[in-house]
C-alpha cells in the first residue's frame, strides 16, 4: 500500500484580521481593493484534510487525528479504529470553523474548495464512518454568511480513483471495477439534490466530479471521459440551480484532454462544464532539478496551455502550493534541490519556515506571485493547497511569514512572467500529493 509518512510537527495559527472586503495590503506591496477586482474569478484556498483525512497533513506528536502511535494510514484503516467515532468529531469540530471563514474572506479569499468522500452518503459495505455532511452543510452556512463561494469536491470514489489516501483508501485503484462508477453517480446525485439547489444557489457555485482520478495502471482515462459525459447529465438533472458550475479533473494528462466535452453536454455555449488540474513543482526528477528562477519561469509558462484550454471551456487550477525544492544563498540567488547548503548563511526552503530567513522569504514570495499572476490572466479560478498543514502547506502559515500576498491580490514583485508563454512541461511530474517517490508518466 502507498503511505503517506510525513510525520512533521506543525501548528495551525489563527490570524486574527479585520474583516473589511478592501484590507489594504502591507508596507511596499502594490495595494489593489478587492472591490477593484470583483472580476468573477474564483481566488480559493482548499479545506484539504478536514472531511477526507490525509495523514502527512496530520500527523504530529500529540494534539492531532493521526498522532504518532495511530495505526492508520488513510481514513479507510482509522474509520475502523476503536474510537474513530469520536475522534472524528473532535477533528471535524476543530480544524476548520466559522471564524476562519472569516479570515480568509480579509485576505481577498473569495471561495473555498472542500474535499468530502462517497462515505459520506453511501459507506454500506465500508468500515467508513458518516457525520462528515453535517460539518460540509455548516461549512457552506458559514459560507454564505461570509459571502465567500464553496466548491464541493469528491474527493474519494468507491474502490479508490487513484489508490491515494486522499481517496480515503490507499492501495490498488478500483474505481473503474463492477458498480463503482454507477455508485458514485448515485452519490453525486445526492450531494446535487442538496447543494445543487435554488437555497445553496447564492453560494455553492460548482460541483467536482472527482478528484484526481488516475490515467494509467487499472484506470482507462477514456472510460473515465465517457463516466464524466454520464455523470454530467445526472448531476445537472438533480440540481436545481441549473446555472451551477459542474468540474472534472484532467486526470493528470491536461484541460485539453475534456475539450470535447462541452459539444458532448451541450455547455459550448453556456459553459456550465469546467476542468480542474493541479499544478506542483516539487516531486518529479525534473523539477528537482531546477533553480527558483526556473520554477518561476515554468509557472509562467504554464499559461499557455491554460490559456488555449480556457477559450474552450473553464479551467480552475483545483490546486498548487508554494513549495519546492531549492536552497537560498544570502546573496538570493538560488540552487536546485534540498542538500544541506555548501555556502555559508544558505538556508534551503524545505527548512523550519518558522526561521527562514528574508531572502528565502522573498524567493518563495517570487515563485507564489509568478503562479497567481499566470492563474489571474489564463484561468477562471485558483485554489492553493492547503488550509492547514506542516510548512508551507499550512496557508496562515505563509500569509504571517509574508510568503502569500495580503491581500491575495497584491503585488510584491508585479510583471515576472512579463507577457512571455512558453510550453507547458509534459515530462514526468509527480502525481499531486499522491504518493511519495512514485511518478506518472
Amino acid at each position: 500500500m502507498y503511505k503517506l509518512r510525513a510525520f512533521v510537527n506543525f501548528a495551525v495559527v489563527h490570524l486574527l484580521l479585520a474583516s473589511s472586503i478592501s484590507a489594504s495590503a502591507s508596507a511596499g506591496e502594490a495595494s489593489i481593493t478587492l472591490a477593484e477586482r470583483d472580476d468573477g474569478i474564483l481566488r480559493g484556498i482548499n479545506i484539504g484534510g478536514w472531511l477526507v483525512l490525509e495523514p502527512w497533513l496530520q500527523t504530529c506528536d500529540n494534539g492531532c487525528i493521526f498522532h504518532n502511535g495511530v495505526n492508520a494510514w488513510d481514513q479507510h484503516s482509522f474509520d475502523a479504529l476503536p474510537g474513530a467515532a469520536q475522534a472524528l468529531q473532535t477533528h471535524w469540530s476543530t480544524w476548520f470553523k466559522e471564524a476562519d471563514v472569516q479570515t480568509l474572506k480579509s485576505i481577498g479569499i473569495n471561495a473555498i474548495r472542500i474535499p468530502i468522500g462517497f462515505w459520506a452518503y453511501d459507506n454500506a459495505g465500508t468500515p467508513y464512518l458518516k457525520g462528515a455532511d453535517a460539518y460540509l452543510e455548516k461549512a457552506v452556512g458559514w459560507a454564505k454568511s461570509a459571502g465567500v463561494k464553496v466548491w464541493v469536491d469528491l474527493h474519494g470514489a468507491p474502490g479508490s480513483q487513484n489508490g491515494f489516501d486522499n481517496s480515503g483508501q490507499a492501495g490498488p485503484a478500483n474505481w473503474q471495477q463492477g458498480n463503482n462508477m454507477d455508485r458514485t453517480i448515485s452519490v453525486l446525485e445526492t450531494i446535487a439534490k442538496k447543494y445543487g439547489s435554488q437555497q445553496h444557489a447564492g453560494t455553492v457555485v460548482g460541483i467536482q466530479l472527482l478528484n484526481e482520478p488516475i490515467s494509467w495502471g487499472t484506470m482507462n482515462p477514456s472510460i473515465t471521459q465517457s463516466w464524466t459525459v454520464k455523470a454530467y447529465k445526472a448531476v445537472r438533472e438533480a440540481a436545481a440551480n441549473k446555472n451551477l458550475m459542474i468540474i472534472m479533473h484532467d486526470t493528470f494528462l491536461s484541460p485539453a484532454y475534456f475539450e470535447g466535452v462541452p459539444k458532448q453536454v451541450g455547455t459550448e455555449s453556456s459553459r456550465l462544464f469546467g476542468v480542474d488540474t493541479h499544478l506542483y513543482q516539487k516531486y518529479s526528477d525534473s523539477d528537482k532539478k531546477l533553480n527558483q528562477a526556473q520554477h518561476i519561469q515554468k509557472a509562467c509558462g504554464w499559461g499557455s496551455d491554460l490559456g488555449k484550454a480556457k477559450s474552450v471551456l473553464p479551467v480552475f487550477v483545483g490546486e498548487f502550493s508554494a513549495s519546492t525544492e531549492v536552497c537560498v544563498n544570502p546573496d538570493g540567488s538560488t540552487t536546485a534541490g534540498n542538500s544541506p547548503c555548501s555556502t555559508p548563511g544558505c538556508q534551503c526552503v524545505n527548512s523550519d519556515w518558522a526561521h527562514w530567513n528574508p531572502q528565502t522569504i522573498e524567493q518563495v514570495r517570487r515563485y507564489v506571485e509568478a503562479q497567481l499572476d499566470t492563474f489571474e490572466a489564463n484561468t477562471n479560478g485558483y485554489f492553493i493547497f492547503n488550509w492547514g498543514g506542516p510548512g508551507e502547506w499550512n496557508f496562515i502559515n505563509m500569509v504571517n511569514k509574508g510568503v502569500i500576498p495580503k491581500p491575495i491580490t497584491s503585488r510584491k514583485y508585479p510583471g515576472q512572467c512579463g507577457g512571455k508563454k512558453v510550453k507547458r512541461s509534459q515530462s514526468k511530474r509527480r502525481v499531486a500529493r499522491g504518493l511519495l517517490g512514485i511518478e506518472a508518466s
